[in-house]
């Protein structure tokens, strides 16, 4: 794809950066492991009584009213196109009325001259739009100058991406991840609670969840393996014998979706809105994951694909019909309302059982 092919910065970051939106285009980058969401079956009600299309798909998020329990979640950022990628998926993001979070910001704190490339508020103006940057990023510069990013592009609030295995299949990568946790703390304190903490298609543990939860903070989005693995995106950039080699091994590392949603609603507070991303492909794993304590579910590598070959429209199209089929699973379950479709019967079944099990979350136990 020729619009990936150049970078106006000729920097180690964005030359990386435009490295991931490649291979992320064009390569085998998904995880062989399951989400699991195949194991949540939701039960079929012969009796709706609904109008398809006088369900309402709408909900809150981030204290703003958003048409559908979708969002764009953070992709890589940082080259040439990574700045025609932000506009345009924060246009499709307000056709739509869904929230958009802008690629890696890490870029910025060392060349501000590419802040226009994260700038797109105009173009989402009364929306959701979100920060984004690594949690290590808060071990290595001030509170002030991360929340500078978010100020510099005028954001809603800040993500805060958590990628321990990429960065250990990534030449140069941390080896290092003290003092995260802290970090994430001081975060919320200097922006007043407006921070979201994600993984990156690793998912979530209990006791991850737990001590994000021992801190107060009120957005997780799970992205649980089942979607894009960035120890495999990095295994295609890996130079070294030993780095491919290790990429291969933890190419298919991480907790599925499901069970990161599962104990991230158990392990939250009922307040936390829960993203749930990582491998969610059609409105039917959107309804899955809602039903099973997600508040929105959220994509990123499909959009990208969609917009590289049809542009913005050609975003707005496929989550529209993402959103037609979130309404019919509404529809097949009785569900009018978002609200209705988190209190809707479901069953666990086969693998996701398994992961249940020891931690006593099945039914009846």
């Amino acid at each position: 794809m020729k619009e990936l092919e150049t970078s106006i910065q000729e920097t180690p970051i964005s030359r990386r950066k435009s490295e991931h939106l490649r291979i992320v285009a064009e390569m085998d980058v998904e995880h062989k492991k399951s989400t699991l969401l195949e194991c949540v079956q939701l039960m079929h009600n012969a009796l709706p009584e609904l109008d398809f299309d006088h369900i309402d798909l709408s909900t809150r998020f981030f204290r703003k009213e958003i048409s559908s329990p979708v969002m764009i979640t953070s992709m890589t950022g940082g080259a040439e196109f990574a700045d025609k990628m932000n506009h345009g998926l924060a246009e499709v993001a307000d056709q739509l009325n869904i929230p958009f979070s802008v690629g890696s910001q890490r870029v910025m704190l060392r060349h501000p001259e590419v802040t226009s490339h994260f700038a797109v508020r105009s173009h989402i103006p009364d929306g959701i739009l979100l920060g984004n940057i690594g949690g290590i990023q808060l071990t290595e510069y001030s509170v002030d100058q991360i929340a500078g990013l978010m100020e510099a592009i005028d954001a809603d609030g800040m993500c805060v991406h958590l990628n321990a295995a990429q960065e250990m299949i990534q030449h140069d990568g941390q080896v290092t991840f003290r003092g995260v946790l802290d970090g994430i703390a001081r975060l919320l304190d200097r922006l007043e609670g407006n921070v979201l903490v994600k993984e990156t298609g690793a998912g979530m543990s209990p006791d991850t969840l737990e001590r994000l939860s021992s801190i107060g903070v009120p957005y997780i989005d799970v992205s649980g393996a089942g979607g894009t693995s960035w120890s495999k995106v990095e295994t295609y950039r890996a130079e070294e014998e030993s780095l491919a080699k290790k990429g291969k091994l933890f190419s298919d590392w991480g907790i599925p979706t499901a069970f990161s949603l599962v104990a991230a609603r158990k392990m939250m507070s009922p307040s936390t809105g829960l993203i749930a991303s990582g491998g969610i492909r059609n409105g039917l794993d959107v309804a899955k994951s809602i039903a099973i304590g997600a508040d929105v579910a959220g994509f990123a590598r499909p959009v990208l694909l969609e917009f590289l070959k049809n542009g913005v429209e050609g975003g707005v199209n496929w989550i529209s019909q993402i959103n037609r089929e979130l309404k019919t699973a509404m529809l097949l379950t009785g569900s009018s309302s978002i609200a209705g479709l988190k209190s809707c019967p479901k069953v666990f079944t086969g693998e996701l059982r398994e992961w249940m099990q020891p931690f006593g979350w099945l039914s009846g136990e």
